[in-house]
């Protein structure tokens, strides 16, 4: 059998990189992988309660937007999360079947879906939220009395420009509506 090396082509060499392009990704590339062991670190905790229902993290997500914003069209949500409507299909109908949310019918126009969590569901998003603010709280407390402003301002930064009002109006409104400890 012919080693299929050996019918490519060879790429064709890189120009060598200015100075001005390669240094932010030199010097960001740490950061870059500590952001993603983050990442790794900051959803093990969930994925690991979640992996007994046979759930992901897209469940994860869904049930953490349905139960801060109670009563969201699916719409709204497809929007936050931006995936397809049928990936989003198979989550939610997943959660609706083991009871975590549950869908009601607009009472304005009945073919709208209105998303809220369920008892058991309001539940699950808690022990998330409070595993996961105890990780930020330990992180937060080895970084110094102004870290939760620093890490904040870093996050709203990190979202796309042209999105970062409507996000922010989306976080408050949910935190407006909720006790403080949701």
């Amino acid at each position: 059998m012919t080693d299929i090396n050996q019918l490519a082509e060879p790429a064709p060499p890189r120009a060598p990189a200015s100075k001005a392009e390669t240094a932010p990704e030199r010097s960001f590339v740490e950061l870059i992988e500590l952001f993603f062991f983050a990442y790794r670190d900051f959803v093990g905790d969930p994925d690991e309660i979640l992996a007994p229902f046979g759930f992901g993290r897209a469940h994860h997500r869904v049930l953490h937007f349905v139960n801060r914003n109670p009563g969201m069209r699916v719409t709204e949500l497809l929007d936050i999360l931006r995936i397809t409507k049928q990936s989003l299909g198979r989550v939610l109908r997943e959660l609706v079947d083991e009871g975590f949310v549950e869908s009601r019918a607009g009472a304005a126009d009945r073919r709208q879906r209105l998303l809220y969590p369920t008892t058991k569901g309001e539940a699950l998003a808690r022990d998330f939220v409070a595993i996961q603010s105890r990780r930020i709280a330990s992180a937060l407390g080895e970084c110094g009395p102004d870290a939760e402003d620093a890490a904040r301002r870093f996050l709203v930064a990190m979202i796309d420009r042209e999105d970062r009002a409507e996000v922010e109006r989306l976080v408050h409104r949910a935190q407006a509506a909720r006790p403080p400890s949701a």
